[in-house]
């Protein structure tokens, strides 16, 4: 036995099983991914990358998203294809934010 199975068996966890982080999802909950790009936004509109006019529009999409995901709840949960669809609109956010924050237009 090498070091970390003899490891697991002293401690009397033979049984439990152990994550592996090279198995584990890069997976957010969809109200996490929210609550993330809510906060770029604010640290933008705080480091002067953003200005009103683009914070209001990012934030209009946001909005718009979360009314997306609550007419895909109604139905019961979130479908596959649903999650994805959400996913993707969330990655497009994503990608304007950043190229908001980056795109030299200071206050």
């Amino acid at each position: 036995m090498n070091r970390f199975h003899m490891l697991i068996a002293g401690l009397g966890l033979a049984g439990v099983t152990i994550p592996v982080a090279a198995s584990a999802a890069p997976w957010q909950s969809i109200n996490a991914r929210q609550a993330r790009l809510d906060q770029r936004i604010d640290q933008g509109i705080r480091r002067g990358t953003i200005d009103r006019r683009e914070a209001t529009r990012l934030r209009r999409e946001s909005r718009q998203l979360v009314q997306l995901e609550t007419r895909y709840r109604r139905s019961g949960g979130l479908s596959g294809w649903e999650r994805q669809d959400l996913n993707r609109r969330f990655d497009a956010l994503s990608a304007r934010i950043r190229w908001d924050r980056n795109d030299r237009r200071y206050r």
